[in-house]
């Protein structure tokens, strides 16, 4: 470390990308310190992937034990299954607690010092930290932004935290309402819409956009539409605005036409989620003393190596990572862009590769996805002049998930019709999570159809979904190759 700095590296955000890279530059020998204005771990720990996956994984027992004719397929039979709201909400916290202590003490281990307070750029190279005592500064070589963000709540939604909640307040399961307006059907609307039915909840989703899971591959969509909104008790509203929600008891939603804005219904329901995106917590965090500005949605501009850009070119010492930079707003994805960033601190090149980057949804069956969707591959394909193709697979020919009684579900893998290069994958069934990542590594190492389609897979196991599409496309390419 240079003498004249007190660290190598100051971060701005203990949550998971922050926590990642802390330990990673520590691993590469950089005094780290982290600063922090609420609670370690940041959104993901503490109101978002942990809690909600503790609630959907209490809650998916309860569907499951509920459903006396899979069951009874099975020879199994059950009397009536009962749970206690409180004791799942108890599941989520507790294993809040958990993980957030783990992270805390992982931290203190290593040496990393922990500043808890608000931290604000203060000049090249310079951070201050506001607590109650007072405000002190610090130098570093490095200041890393790790920043995060926050439930975006559209204009005429008014929030009481009570009836109208963001995910914020949904992963404490405080109350468990007989009617539930969801606005928005991205991952954490369908994951809340999970929870909820499995709970006794009936449930309206309200998507402005022309259809429903608007954000996933169309096919994927479709298919996944079918068991996880119409075979549940989920009315949609499709192509309409949540112009005015207004809390009590009823809560009253005024939907409207997008274009127009003119009222179309007025819904009176028990509650109301508002699941409509995330927005950067990039306010009064000193950007100005270095004559940084974001772009008009509050987002950092960064390039691959992590580095922050201010009219196209690398501010110097100073990195972004996570949810704040807008690049993909996932927990994993702001790791790897920390260790990224620490690579290049230390003057080992290495860039990020978004493509190859899964996401899922934790609903019942599960989706994972990696990749190009269809539209952006064959989008990619006019643009470069290559043809897109792609294979499907479904889980009901699948021994493992005919063992399992779980065979609805599709793979799709998108790929070069001239190279075999694989684009994406994105499937819905029975473990998706956990099998797309075996994609993602294809897509990592830019592998093709033709190469995978030779490995070998475990029988009877559901990755060999996954292997079936890759043998099913070879014939389309190896005329090619």
């Amino acid at each position: 470390m240079s003498q004249s700095f007190d660290y190598d590296l100051i971060i701005l955000g203990a949550g998971v990308g922050g926590h990642g890279a802390a330990l990673h530059a520590v691993s590469c020998g950089l005094k780290t310190a982290i600063v922090e204005s609420g609670d370690m771990g940041g959104t993901c720990v503490n109101r978002g992937c942990i809690p909600s996956k503790a609630l959907l994984a209490a809650s998916g027992r309860v569907r499951e034990m509920g459903d006396g004719v899979h069951l009874q397929k099975m020879g199994i039979q059950l009397g009536s299954v009962s749970f206690d709201r409180q004791g799942i909400a108890d599941h989520a916290t507790q294993l809040v607690d958990k993980i957030r202590g783990d992270l805390t003490n992982s931290l203190t281990r290593l040496k990393v010092e922990v500043f808890k307070g608000w931290g604000r750029v203060a000049g090249p190279q310079q951070v201050s930290v506001s607590t109650d005592s007072g405000t002190r500064l610090y130098t570093a070589k490095n200041i890393l932004l790790s920043t995060g963000s926050h439930p975006f709540v559209p204009p005429g939604i008014e929030v009481d935290h009570k009836t109208v909640f963001t995910s914020d307040a949904a992963v404490r399961l405080e109350t468990l309402p007989e009617w539930i307006a969801i606005i928005g059907s991205g991952y954490i609307g369908l994951e809340f819409s999970d929870v909820y039915t499995a709970l006794g909840c009936e449930v309206t989703m309200i998507e402005a956009l022309d259809r429903v899971m608007p954000t996933f591959d169309p096919d994927i969509a479709k298919i996944a539409q079918r068991t996880l909104i119409d075979g549940r008790d989920i009315e949609t509203k499709v192509g309409l605005i949540a112009r005015k929600v207004t809390p009590g008891s009823p809560v009253v939603i005024e939907l409207a036409d997008p274009a127009t804005k003119e009222l179309v219904e007025v819904l009176e329901v028990d509650a109301c989620l508002v699941a409509t995106g995330r927005i950067p917590a990039t306010k009064d965090i000193g950007l100005e003393a270095v004559g940084l500005e974001t772009d008009r949605r509050g987002f950092i501009e960064v390039n691959d190596k992590m580095q922050v850009l201010q009219g196209g070119e690398p501010v110097p010492h100073l990195w972004a990572i996570g949810d704040a930079t807008g690049k993909m707003m996932l927990a994993h994805t702001a790791s790897a862009q920390g260790v990224v960033a620490i690579e290049n601190i230390c003057d080992r090149p290495r860039t990020i590769d978004y493509r190859s980057i899964p996401a899922a949804t934790f609903t019942h069956p599960e989706i994972g996805t990696v990749g190009l969707t269809e539209p952006q591959a064959q989008e990619l394909g006019t643009q470069e002049g290559f043809t897109v193709t792609n294979v499907r697979t479904y889980f009901k020919g699948n021994s493992k998930a005919l063992a399992e009684g779980e065979t609805d579900g599709i793979a799709k893998v998108i790929y070069r019709q001239d190279t075999g290069e694989v684009l994406g994958a994105h499937i819905f069934g029975l473990h998706a999570a956990d099998l797309v990542q075996e994609v993602a590594n294809a897509i990592a190492q830019r592998q093709t159809v033709q190469e995978l389609a030779f490995q070998v897979h475990t029988h009877p196991t559901l990755t060999e979904v996954v292997d079936e599409a890759y043998k099913r496309a070879l014939p389309t390419v190896m005329s090619l190759t």
